[in-house]
């Protein structure tokens, strides 16, 4: 029985190296600026995307972000599919992707020049932070009962 288990945890991971490898050579093809774009729109620094497109690490890339790494990297149909194949063999337990019906669209605010690196990455921080809590107050099913 080991044996069987050693099998299919090398399916597995080899599973997420594939999809890991995918994302990898989308993001080479991409503009320069387009990880830094990533790490920005998933609140993540860069070594984070660094560490999920190396197919050498075991870190695997949380559900939960696909969808936007579709949408920031502009993948084509065929690498979607590609992707997602490879994916639900390297996730086939704990699988679940929504595709949200509305997709993201890009809206440029334009922040101050603080003078300092460290208070400029916070300024974006917060304001990143707080886009993304009305975004979730705006997706949450409305309460029942009295409304003001």
């Amino acid at each position: 029985m080991a044996m069987k288990d050693n099998e299919t945890e090398t399916a597995l991971s080899e599973a997420v190296a594939e999809y890991k490898g995918i994302l990898a050579s989308v993001l080479d093809q991409r503009p320069s600026g387009t990880r830094q774009r990533l790490a920005v729109a998933l609140a993540k620094n860069r070594s984070f995307i660094s560490q999920i497109s190396n197919p050498a690490y075991p870190t695997p890339i949380p559900a939960n972000h696909i969808d936007l790494i579709f949408e920031i990297c502009h993948f084509s149909s065929f690498e979607k599919k590609q992707f997602m194949e490879a994916y639900q063999r390297g996730h086939p337990k704990r699988f679940t992707v929504h595709n949200d019906a509305q997709h993201l669209k890009a809206h440029t605010v334009y922040l101050p020049d603080l003078g300092d690196d460290t208070r400029n990455e916070q300024l974006h921080s917060v304001v990143s932070d707080f886009v993304r809590q009305i975004i979730r107050v705006m997706k949450a099913a409305p309460r029942k009962g009295r409304t003001r």
